[in-house]
């Protein structure tokens, strides 16, 4: 799993400074052969692309710190943490739900990942299997019973 984190971002870290080093100096360059800068929208969104993709470059660059300093053998082996593969029953729904927890902002819904940083997530932190736990989501309280857990020192095993 970290593999597969550190992969997409290095991916778009890769994407991004493609962008901030050969297409916006481009733009921008296009953009100040147009005249006036005060008054030129060609050049004001390139310059505000320009700081978005330095700011998301920043951040993608300290996740990439923090994954580095993820300890394997410090992650819990019986209960709900990073990287865990978790089967829950929405007691409200009556339905059974499988996804796996992940780091920060690394979301795929449609692929059954859901962040650490999500209430979902953060509500099941800790958790063992068998476990009956009340989570707080936007829309209220919601109980959930904690069918499996496969974490992942238990994942690395198999």
């Amino acid at each position: 799993m970290l593999d597969e984190i550190q992969t997409k971002i290095e991916e778009e870290i890769s994407s991004l400074m493609h962008e901030l080093n050969v297409e916006l100096p481009a733009h921008i360059k296009v953009a100040m052969e147009h005249g006036d800068l005060r008054e030129n929208a060609e050049f004001k969104a390139a310059k505000e692309r320009q700081a978005f993709v330095e700011a998301r470059l920043g951040h993608l660059t300290t996740r990439m710190i923090e994954l580095s300093k993820i300890d394997l053998s410090d992650l819990a082996y019986d209960r709900v943490g990073f990287g865990s593969r978790v089967n829950i029953y929405d007691v409200e729904l009556g339905e059974d739900f499988t996804f796996t927890i992940t780091a920060g902002d690394f979301i795929d819904l449609d692929a059954g990942q859901v962040s650490l940083e999500s209430p979902i997530g953060r509500g099941l932190l800790g958790a063992k299997e068998g476990e009956d736990v009340t989570v707080q989501l936007p829309t209220g309280e919601r109980l959930y019973k904690v069918l499996a857990v496969s974490t992942l020192p238990q994942q690395l095993e198999d």
